[in-house]
């Protein structure tokens, strides 16, 4: 490890100290470190890059934050694939398993090259609109197509490798990997699915059709979603950080992504442990 990124929560002031005094640990031992520009005064370093620069240069990215903060850097992994190392600073951290007391032992480990990655399965998300250019993007979680504001259903015609699937008349669909299964799709009532398993999973919200339920797709599948909602407000959300109005007749094809994500793992909890804790699973 000769240059590792450091990507901190914004408005954050725990995620600032610790990133300084990361920084600090990392300097002294040789370390080269990249932080955002807009976060650079802030962690008192003298110049800033672009994340998408951080990512392309750095041997490691340490996320202090939450699952929404390392979803950024995670989004942006394309075509390089720089293992990221989350430490959970926010609510739930199914992503960002770490503990801020595991983070320095952590760092010693891998700087002695003791660690371990698993890699997380993306989708990539192409829009489709007569007339325009494709929107072409990488999610680790979930594509979401939902209502806009006002509480009508939506009519979402799906193909699946061509062929013609279902009209969905509800709230919206979720498509989600592995990784989101435990994000709006387990709000929705979709399955949990360990992130080893190479599967799609579609789960509609609240759908008009009661027998409308969460379908596992295998992830050679192409998935292909056109709105069908002439006069109603329709939106594509990425990883719930990026917002695209759709119009009536817009097409979303969503396939497995070509680039993985490779999370360092801890080595002090597993999968189902995180699910035990942050799920509470066992307790009255």
């Amino acid at each position: 490890m000769q240059t590792i990124g450091v990507v901190v929560k914004r408005d954050s002031t725990r995620a600032t100290e610790l990133g300084r005094e990361l920084i600090d640990w990392l300097g002294r031992r040789g370390i080269t470190v990249l932080v955002e520009d807009e976060d650079a005064p802030r962690l008192g370093c003298s110049r800033g890059v672009r994340k998408r620069e951080i990512i392309a240069v750095a041997d490691l990215v340490i996320v202090l934050g939450g699952d929404g903060t390392l979803l950024s850097v995670a989004r942006q992994m394309r075509p390089r694939a720089t293992p990221i190392l989350g430490v959970n600073l926010g609510n739930f951290g199914f992503l960002t398993a770490l503990t801020t007391d595991e983070l320095k032992p952590m760092m010693e480990r891998i700087l002695a090259g003791d660690f371990q990655v698993e890699h997380r399965m993306t989708l990539a998300v192409t829009l489709r609109r007569a007339g325009s250019a494709p929107v072409e993007r990488q999610v680790l979680n979930e594509a979401v197509i939902t209502k806009g504001a006002l509480a009508r259903i939506i009519d979402l015609e799906t193909a699946v490798n061509g062929e013609y699937f279902c009209i969905y008349k509800a709230d919206g669909l979720i498509v989600t990997t592995p990784t989101g299964s435990t994000a709006y799709s387990l709000s929705a009532g979709g399955p949990i699915i360990h992130p080893s398993v190479g599967v799609i999973l579609l789960s509609p919200i609240c759908p008009h059709t009661l027998t409308h339920r969460p379908v596992v797709l295998p992830d050679s599948a192409l998935v292909a979603i056109t709105v069908r909602s002439p006069h109603e407000d329709v939106v594509l959300t990425l990883d719930g950080q990026e917002a695209i109005e759709l119009r009536n007749d817009d097409l979303v094809d969503i396939r497995k992504g070509e680039t993985s994500v490779p999370l360092v793992r801890s080595p002090s909890r597993n999968y189902f442990d995180v699910l035990r804790t942050k799920l509470r699973w066992g307790e009255r």
